[in-house]
């Protein structure tokens, strides 16, 4: 690789940089092996840890500068909200929190690449897992121009080898080898994954979990929340405004006291192999069940089910990289002229571990007690049903005196 720059001066890399194991070693080694310039991006999305710290500790590694970008409005705006009208769910389990985040983040570093001048972007992804596709194709789809660099597909460190590669240069790195999860949080979700966790047989430990109470040992007694909808946005909780943010937050406090939102899973990764998945995601959970009951209530059986297939769509281009797709922009507008009608309340009970919807209303409803009903504020026209039955059966019919003619439909 070519180090040097018009100038003289070393190229800059944008590196992905979380502060995490894989990242805390990278900045040393894209100086020691790549002979480049880091720039660190953190972005924000959320997730727990001081901000502050983790910008000067790649300061203190050897970056050249480190930025921390606060994206949680943009995450919450342009990814989760979509998210939330397609009611996503890899292979119906996983909300997608990790998958979503890495999109922004590429984002993120294509934009700072423009402004440090920098030709190289990298991250600290392995060769088998999902993620490396979502940044190389993110970056591919905003400014194919960059080179991306992705040290683990080339330095083949075990955990081990990497934290004892941190050891002796000195790097601070939060696993031990005795604890060797690795960990991703955002707002919307915590993964964990490694160590005994990746014998599927293994019933998770409880150190495996942060948000969430485990549903044995949550209150004997339901919690009930209320949800209020505008325009497929949660708008308020039990009847208090708030952002989407603060909305979230109360959500995975509320339904994390509950052990709502473990999920355990066997997936099956874009590269081509099954991985065990360990996710917390309370506030993800309660609201996509909230969410697709009160779409029910709100749209036409026609709507809905040129929907659903979409939805799924919808998850898989979030697993597999391709947020910035035609198709995924286009679904979501498809989407978004839906959610207009999506508004009102729904009542869902929290209780150990479920959450489970009990009640709903709306504005926009399209349940008709007088239609629904068999008491005798029955309005439905019984007598209409003999023709439309008829018509209905009509095809079936015709086909079923064809076939008689034929004496392909003669019992034998």
């Amino acid at each position: 690789m070519a180090a040097d720059g018009p100038s003289g001066k070393r190229e800059r890399v944008v590196l992905a940089y979380s502060g995490g194991l894989d990242t805390s070693v990278l900045v040393r080694w894209l100086m020691e092996e790549k002979d480049l310039d880091v720039v660190a991006v953190c972005a924000d999305l959320g997730q727990p840890g001081d901000m502050e710290a983790i910008r000067q500790k790649a300061l203190d590694t050897g970056a050249v500068a480190s930025e921390v970008v606060d994206a949680k409005d943009m995450f919450a705006e342009e990814f989760l909200l979509p998210a939330l009208w397609a009611n996503a769910l890899y292979q119906g389990s996983y909300p997608l929190a990790t998958a979503m985040a890495r999109p922004l983040i590429a984002r993120l570093q294509v934009e700072a690449a423009k402004r440090h001048g920098a030709k190289y972007v990298a991250h600290g992804c392995t060769g088998k897992g999902n993620d490396q596709v979502r940044f190389e194709v993110a970056t591919a789809a905003l400014d194919p121009a960059l080179s991306i660099i992705a040290p683990m597909r080339e330095w083949m460190l075990t955990r081990e080898e990497e934290i004892e590669y941190a050891r002796e240069r000195g790097i601070p790195v939060p696993v031990t080898v005795d604890s060797p999860y690795s960990i991703d949080e955002n707002l919307w979700g915590r993964s964990c994954e490694c160590g005994v966790l990746e014998d599927p047989w293994n019933e998770p430990p409880e150190d495996a979990y942060e948000w969430t109470t485990s549903p044995e040992d949550a209150p004997g007694k339901p919690t009930y929340v209320e949800i209020e909808f505008e325009g497929g946005i949660p708008v308020a909780l039990d009847g208090a405004r708030m952002g989407f943010l603060e909305l979230v937050a109360a959500l995975n406090r509320m339904g994390g006291e509950n052990g709502v939102g473990r999920i355990d899973v066997i997936e099956d990764r874009l590269v081509g192999i099954k991985s065990r998945e360990i996710y917390e995601a309370p506030a993800a959970c309660i609201l996509i069940t909230a969410h697709k009951d009160l779409e029910q209530l709100t749209l036409t059986r026609e709507a809905l089910a040129g929907k659903r297939p979409l939805e799924q769509r919808v998850a898989e281009m979030a697993y597999e990289g391709l947020w910035f797709s035609p198709l995924n922009q286009a679904i979501t507008e498809f989407n978004r002229s839906l959610e207009r009608r999506v508004t009102g309340t729904v009542r869902v009970k929290l209780y150990k571990g479920l959450a489970v919807v009990a009640g709903r209303r709306s504005p926009n409803s399209l349940y008709d007690t007088g239609l629904a009903t068999y008491d005798k504020a029955d309005v439905f026209d019984h007598t209409a049903s003999e023709g439309f039955i008829r018509l209905w059966g009509l095809p079936l019919k015709v086909w079923a005196q064809s076939e008689k003619r034929s004496g392909e439909g003669e019992v034998s």
